[in-house]
């Protein structure tokens, strides 16, 4: 579904991203795992369009991803939830779903997404004409996530999911992601709790100063020594 092949990524003359490849499947959830500052959420953005690509190839589909704006890849079914949640503040939690929605073909469908959405988190059903920014970290991340839902992605990017949140919220959190992931959703997810991610990934890639330095099944990398040791401690 997604390949990315040798890109490169700048922040003005800073080289953030160097030869990334790595490739999801249709119905995989792939993780992305890596210490602060290792080009985990630019490979995310560039996927996004956020970031442009200077060097390489990003297919989605089989299309051609470099000459699509950002605006554009929501309609070809590819979403992110950002890194802190990003959302509209002053807007209420109905009108920051809406948004989500602003594709024609998802706008068509929102009605039905809307049932989708209250049904995976009833809390924002309830809380449909709250403002967003009056709610929990929990909270806002569950319109974060239900934002992206919005749009009717075929994949769902997801950057540091628990970020923030108390324990027994981070469990929830996954617990979702497993339920999107059985319901057939291709994920990539970016986070830093290595342990929680390759949990509930098929595969993983290591990324360090803006490289993939290993890759491979969740049960090859959380037995591999050198992961163990820089990410879990033992």
């Amino acid at each position: 579904m997604l390949e990315a092949h040798d890109i490169d990524v700048f922040y003005g003359d800073a080289q953030a991203l160097y030869g990334v490849s790595f490739t999801v499947q249709e119905g995989e959830l792939v993780t992305l795992v890596g210490a602060n500052g290792a080009g985990k959420t630019t490979t995310l953005r560039a996927v996004a369009g956020i970031r442009p690509v200077a060097r390489g190839d990003l297919l989605f589909e089989g299309v051609p991803l470099r000459k699509v704006p950002a605006h554009r890849r929501p309609g070809l079914g590819i979403a992110l939830v950002p890194e802190g949640r990003e959302l509209w503040p002053q807007l209420t939690v109905r009108e920051n779903l809406e948004l989500g929605a602003f594709d024609r073909a998802a706008r068509s469908r929102s009605a039905e997404s809307f049932d989708h959405v209250y049904e995976l988190f009833p809390k924002l059903k309830d809380r449909a004409g709250q403002l967003a920014g009056s709610m929990s970290g929990g909270e806002q991340q569950m319109v974060a996530i239900g934002r992206a839902l919005m749009s009717r992605p075929r994949l769902l990017m997801m950057d540091e999911p628990s970020l923030g949140l108390a324990p027994v919220v981070v469990s929830q959190m996954f617990a979702t992601i497993r339920h999107l992931r059985a319901g057939g959703l291709t994920i990539l997810l970016v986070e830093q709790n290595l342990a929680r991610a390759l949990d509930v990934a098929d595969r993983g890639y290591v990324v360090e100063t803006g490289k993939v330095s290993l890759s491979g099944t969740s049960a090859q990398l959380l037995s591999d020594p050198a992961v163990r040791a820089a990410y879990l401690g033992v």
